[in-house]
């Protein structure tokens, strides 16, 4: 990568993002906004979605084991229970401390425990308490938090995970488009890793296209609450795959990780961390299918899906419900080299894969692009401040107008 790329990566993340409200100006100040929890408290009894998954059947059947997971953000705390022995090295590029096991924002330790947290101490538990994490730090603050320019070296952050051997890479953050990060994209794909990034919260602040998630390879995901009703945060539009369990999410108030927040926490961030704890589910119980298959499954298999709707605006092709599939032996994986968003062929879409591919059990019930229809007939109604966990907004001048950068969270 030349030095003249990472500059335009850079500049990208930093030039668009969110839309600010009137004065041109948002504030992030968000811990105090929620109900906490000391983190002695079992606080497994405020994660709802795992009741409405049957996560207690699906780890009957899986639980995560032998998947990787890249979580691309703040860094992941290591040391905390529910991810003891959980965290692998992967790399960190943040620009601060050369050390991806730290986390002084919170936010990458929280979206790690959401995919693969044991529980232990009655602390948050994963979807996929088997699957494994590995982290990789990006940021851009001296300091090397996540609050303050996060996602500079967004791009380079996914090519490194896209060099591992994760098969999955979530990236609940977002920023505008640059050409790094489209390449990085385009490399993790070819490598054969499943990408999944929030569509970001800003439904109610612009809703313009945030990216990785806006880019047609990366499956978009969107927030929901317990009624299954997109969050009235949630961005929406084209770039909707899927969505996942968003809202009322237990997430670290802060850095120092003393205490849970609960009421209103969650987001596209939280959304995205489930659903990528999905897809290892599946992969774990089908260690031959590429990530087309994977993707596929939890498409055809989605809330929406089997009511006849396709896909809408503001939850994609529906709530991810591995469950259909695990504990119903539903869904057709297809064709392991075609994409399920793009209808093409990828490149090397085996390299993800534990064993030789699988075949689809009927290719004509398994089209190589789901068709979309639009619906706007979600209802966006849910009564949620817009917040994330970040402390600080930076805020960018442009053609006259002040535009915010913000990760793609609502915490």
């Amino acid at each position: 990568m030349t030095e003249q790329n990472s500059r335009t990566s850079r500049l990208g993340w930093r030039r668009l993002l969110a839309a600010t409200a009137a004065t041109g100006v948002w504030t992030a100040c968000l811990t105090g906004l929620a109900p906490s929890v000391a983190v002695a408290d079992d606080i497994q009894s405020q994660q709802w979605y795992l009741d409405q998954m049957k996560a207690e059947e699906m780890w009957k059947v899986s639980q995560g084991e032998g998947v990787k997971v890249a979580v691309v953000d703040s860094g992941v705390d290591s040391s905390i229970p529910t991810l003891r022995g959980q965290v692998l090295p992967g790399k960190d590029l943040s620009g601060g401390p050369r050390d991806e096991m730290k986390d002084r924002d919170g936010h990458g330790t929280s979206m790690a425990q959401l995919i693969a947290g044991t529980g232990a101490d009655g602390s948050v538990k994963g979807i996929a308490p088997k699957a494994k994490i590995l982290s990789f730090k990006t940021g851009g603050d001296p300091a090397g938090r996540a609050g303050n320019g996060a996602v500079l070296f967004m791009g380079e952050t996914i090519r490194a995970a896209a060099e591992s051997d994760a098969q999955i890479i979530n990236v609940s953050l977002a920023g505008g488009p640059d050409q790094v990060t489209r390449k990085a994209i385009d490399y993790a794909v070819s490598k054969g890793k499943l990408v999944f990034a929030g569509t970001g919260n800003e439904g109610k602040g612009g809703n313009f296209r945030q990216y990785p998630a806006a880019l047609p390879e990366v499956a978009g995901i969107a927030a929901m609450g317990k009624s299954g009703k997109v969050a009235d945060f949630s961005t929406h539009g084209r770039d909707t795959t899927l969505a996942g369990p968003g809202l009322d999410v237990p997430a670290w108030c802060d850095g120092k990780k003393k205490k849970y927040c609960v009421k209103g926490n969650g987001g596209t961030s939280a959304a995205t961390a489930i659903t990528s704890g999905a897809a290892a589910l599946l992969w774990a119980k089908h260690p031959d299918w590429t990530a087309n298959q994977v993707l596929r499954v939890l498409i055809k298999t989605a809330s929406g899906t089997n009511k006849g709707k396709g896909r809408s605006k503001y939850l994609g092709y529906g709530g991810v419900r591995p469950r259909i599939n695990l504990l119903e032996g539903k869904g057709d994986p297809g064709d392991p080299d075609i994409s399920p968003l793009t209808g093409e062929k990828t490149i090397n879409s085996r390299a993800g894969q534990k064993s030789s591919p699988g075949k689809g059990s009927d290719k004509d019930d398994a089209p190589d692009k789901v068709k979309v229809a639009d619906s706007s007939s979600d209802d966006g109604s849910s009564n949620v401040l817009w917040i994330s966990l970040g402390a600080v907004a930076l805020v960018i001048v442009l053609s006259g107008g002040a535009f915010a950068w913000a990760r793609a969270r609502r915490e």
